[in-house]
């Protein structure tokens, strides 16, 4: 049995998730599946992603539904009952993880915490010099230098969110500040998400449902959010950003005024 499950959020860009797969290939910590939560790519698409069991050393499940509209909770609630782990770990099918990634979620893991980590924001440039090979030979991690030129003199930005701390104490220090969960960057016990039911399925757009959401429910039950600044860290390949919807806004609204952890538009279907 897997001791990490590792959910990937995706649609249809597969070359991003040979990106993304590349860098869990060179993960130090191995004892982890990787499910595919895919929010119905097309059938083009499919027939590679049933063959990358091939490119890569990596246990591999593709957990799909058919395409109608944005349904990233539904697919990540279907992905989670999909998990043999206990713990989950959530990205997106865009966000390469440094090689230290899972290992930092699995040791710093909590029986009632959220654990968030941080990503770099890489420039549209930037990405299209990134190769499955060049990330297996480590040009991001031991590249760091010409990232971080790239946000002097170019457009990737958050650049400092990819320095990786060992040591302890400063560790503590840059994480003093309470952060919010991002919905590409965190992990948590399987039970722990149980308990709240998953993903709301009623968030059919971008943002807030993946993470305000989830972090809002979540500290109802009490549970801690714990920031991993510079411990667990991605690199965020470009596209343009998606914008807030007010139907979002709207629902969380609703959500909070009615103050319940556990949704009962979640993994159990509606009550």
């Amino acid at each position: 049995m897997p001791a990490v499950s590792l959910i990937i959020s995706f649609y249809n860009r597969i070359d991003y998730l040979r990106l993304v797969l590349a860098g869990l290939e060179v993960q130090s910590f191995r004892n982890f599946e990787v499910i595919i939560a895919d929010d119905g790519s097309d059938d083009s698409v499919v027939r590679q992603i049933e063959s990358l069991h091939k490119e890569f050393n990596l246990i591999i499940k593709h957990c799909r539904h058919e395409k109608a509209g944005f349904r990233k909770n539904r697919i990540l609630n279907l992905a989670i009952r999909a998990a043999s782990a206990d713990y989950l770990i959530f990205i997106d099918g865009d966000c390469v993880p440094h090689p230290e990634f899972v290992r930092e979620h699995h040791e710093n893991r909590n029986a009632n915490a959220c654990l968030t980590g941080r990503r770099v924001n890489l420039s549209e440039k930037f990405t299209q010099k990134l190769s499955v090979k060049k990330i297996l030979n480590g040009y991001l991690q031991n590249g760091f230098l010409n990232l971080l030129a790239d946000g002097v003199f170019g457009k990737s930005f958050d650049v400092e969110k990819g320095f990786y701390f060992r040591n302890t104490f400063l560790r503590k220090q840059f994480n003093k500040k309470k952060r919010g969960v991002l919905g590409c960057n965190f992990s948590l016990y399987k039970e722990l998400m149980l308990k709240i039911n998953g993903f709301d399925e009623r968030y059919e757009a971008p943002s807030i449902g993946e993470d305000s959401d989830i972090q809002y429910r979540l500290e109802l039950l009490g549970a801690e959010i714990i920031s991993m600044n510079f411990i667990a860290l991605q690199y965020h390949l470009y596209h343009r950003l998606q914008p807030r919807l007010q139907v979002n806004l709207d629902l969380f609204e609703a959500v909070k005024k009615e103050g319940k952890a556990f949704t009962d538009f979640g993994i159990k279907g509606k009550n």
